[in-house]
């Protein structure tokens, strides 16, 4: 049996993930995150407790993709640190297609990811910006 947070697995979650965020399906994305969750960056943190509450954080990132035009999102991963069986934090680096298939700079984040029965979940997401 494979490692829930082995590399295909990280892969295909990362993948829905994108989709996720690229269509706009805010349920879709709040599926991806274990409860409580947190998002920290330099200049802000905030907390979700509820599939409501992640859906209502990601809510404004629909309209900002459809700004650029982004119709497709891919993460690479850069890095796996597995912590324990369940706990791993994944680096990955996100590229970004728009409508006319160009690249489009993406951003990079750390996920601290849990795996359970149900597969892997963000549980905190950190900024990492480029250098």
């Amino acid at each position: 049996m494979k490692a829930p947070t082995d590399l295909e697995n990280l892969t295909d979650f990362f993948d829905r993930y994108g989709s996720a965020l690229t269509r706009g399906d805010v349920a879709a994305v709040a599926g991806c995150y274990a409860l409580p969750g947190m998002v920290v960056a330099d200049s802000y943190s905030f907390t979700f407790t509820s599939p409501a509450a992640v859906a209502l954080s990601f809510l404004g990132a629909s309209p900002a993709y459809r700004e650029q035009q982004i119709v497709a999102a891919h993460a690479q991963i850069r890095d796996v640190q597995r912590l324990s069986a369940a706990l791993a934090m994944v680096a990955v680096e996100w590229e970004y297609l728009d409508s006319c298939g160009a690249a489009v700079p993406g951003e990079r984040y750390r996920y601290l990811i849990r795996a359970d029965a149900d597969g892997p979940r963000i549980t905190t997401v950190i900024a990492t910006p480029r250098n």
